[in-house]
């Protein structure tokens, strides 16, 4: 005896969804621009043929999900060295985008903008001129920049600096190597060279930031400092000094001298590395 169809009829009012419901083509546009993906309407699933493989009831697992684990994998096991830069962004693609291969998006941002390190420290608006990049995606590659920076300063906090040079060059490259304007950071040191403060002391163009040495003193005497580091910033990437850095330098040195501050060095970072004064016999 035959059984009645399980399919139950629409209650009045309603229809049932079907394979093309779902957003707007401008809804779709609003949503992909932020890194998500439109949920589309319900649909039933086509039942499964005699004999086939449960997985077949539910379509085939999709080949992106397949790359992300083992991309997730070989990273875990073997560490940064084993992924290319896009492969590296694309782990940070994952989370703003759930349900869709970023290989593509991870492989133009390289393009653009030339390495994973350039990627993640770019302004903000020069990454939404990236066709698919929104604020969801923007805020997951700055939340990487700026743990990159809080990890390089814990290095170099609570510790003599001069015993621990190379974290304060890290910390410098990573906070100012890309900058597109040059910027002046002071750090000031107590009695035993630890840090009592790191502050960003001007801003200016791309190619000068005017410093006035007794501001630099005064602000040392506000916080007790013995000594002091000056650290700026070559949006050309050439660490160079300048004759105007020279001269700068020297004034603030003198300055500081009298008031039996030291200036303990000037540096110089550029993209491609750094300077330092005193290692160049500048000071």
């Amino acid at each position: 005896m035959g059984s009645k169809s399980s399919h139950s009829r629409p209650k009045g009012g309603t229809t049932r969804p079907t394979l093309d419901s779902g957003l707007s083509d401008a809804g779709v546009a609003s949503v992909a621009r932020y890194g998500a993906e439109p949920v589309a309407a319900p649909v039933a699933a086509p039942s499964a043929k005699p004999g086939a493989k449960s997985g077949a009831k539910f379509g085939a697992h999709p080949h992106h999900l397949e790359h992300r684990h083992r991309l997730r994998r070989r990273f875990l096991t073997a560490g940064t060295d084993a992924l290319a830069d896009y492969e590296m962004l694309e782990l940070v693609l994952f989370a703003p985008i759930p349900r869709r291969d970023v290989k593509p998006l991870a492989k133009e941002l390289i393009q653009k903008f030339g390495s994973f390190a350039d990627v993640i420290a770019a302004p903000a608006e020069r990454l939404k001129e990236v066709n698919g990049v929104g604020e969801a995606i923007v805020a997951a590659l700055k939340t990487v920049d700026a743990a990159a920076i809080r990890l390089a300063r814990g290095r170099m906090v609570n510790r003599p600096v001069l015993s621990s040079w190379e974290a304060l060059l890290d910390y410098c490259t990573a906070t100012m190597a890309r900058a597109q304007t040059e910027e002046i950071r002071i750090i000031f040191l107590d009695r035993k060279n630890i840090v009592l403060a790191d502050e960003v002391h001007q801003q200016g163009t791309v190619d000068h930031t005017p410093v006035y040495p007794r501001e630099v003193v005064k602000r040392a005497l506000e916080l007790g400092a013995s000594a002091l580091i000056l650290v700026h910033n070559h949006p050309s990437g050439d660490p160079t000094p300048s004759r105007a850095d020279i001269a700068m330098t020297r004034e603030i040195a003198l300055a500081a001298k009298a008031l039996k501050i030291e200036l303990h060095d000037h540096l110089v970072i550029g993209k491609g590395g750094y300077a330092s004064f005193k290692a160049l016999g500048l000071l």
